[in-house]
This record gives structure tokens, sequence and C-alpha cells, in this order.
């Protein structure tokens, strides 16, 4: 089994959840944009535009996530939890009226988990396959 690049916390399940219960299908993009530090924003499905500056990097509960690529640059020997903490984030990502605000907790990959990792895919590409 190859290792993920994105994993995610039971807490955060259970927020994507009570999101996809109100607006149905949903995607992941973790920025490094000024504005929103790196926090993952959480969307409606397709409603955040993935392009060919964006990496797909896995799936979690069922959500698809992307970086954009200069961001994983820097992340790519990271492996990434999704998590969710109390506290009103600054973004335009769903969970935000709930109180709530995804955030990334990361760690390095072994050099055994490096070597079978789940390959990343150019966004838009991606996309085009499903």
């Amino acid at each position: 089994m190859q290792t993920p690049r994105v994993l995610i916390t039971t807490a955060a399940e259970a927020t994507i959840e009570l999101l996809r219960d109100e607006h149905g299908p949903l995607m992941f993009h973790q920025s490094g944009g000024c504005c929103d530090g790196s926090s993952p924003m959480c969307f409606t499905k397709g409603e955040f535009r993935v392009g060919g500056n964006d990496v797909w990097l896995g799936q979690i509960h069922g959500c698809d996530f992307f970086m954009s690529t200069s961001q994983f640059e820097y992340w790519q020997h990271t492996q990434l939890t999704v998590d969710v903490t109390k506290g009103r984030g600054a973004s335009f990502s769903l969970e935000i009226p709930l109180g709530v605000r995804f955030l990334i907790r990361s760690r390095l990959f072994t050099e055994a988990e490096s070597a079978d990792m789940v390959p990343v895919q150019v966004g838009d590409t991606y996309l085009e396959a499903q």
C-alpha cells in the first residue's frame, strides 16, 4: 500500500460530514496565500477553479485535496494531516460559520515512506480524467 500524502483526523471528518450535509460534495485546496496563510480551504466541489499550477495530493474523507505547486515545493517531503480547531479563521472556507477552522499538522516522511508515496497529479489533468 502506498503512503498517503494527506491524512485526516476524526474531528475533521465530523466537520466534513456537517458541511457535506449542507453543501453537497466538497473539495480542499491548500494555498500559500498571504491573506489566509497556509490554511486548508474547504469549498463546494468545483467552486474553486483548479488549474495547471495546482497538484492533486489525494483524498480525505471522500474529498479531493489540492495544493498550489509553489506550496508543494516546500511541503513535498511532509505528510499532511487535516485537523480542525475551535476559532474563527480569516478565510472563505465553508467551516468558518461553524466557529471552527481547518488546519494542517505535518511531519516529515521516513525514507521508507518516501520510496512508495501516492504520486501527485497536475490539478486540471486529474480533474479531466475523473
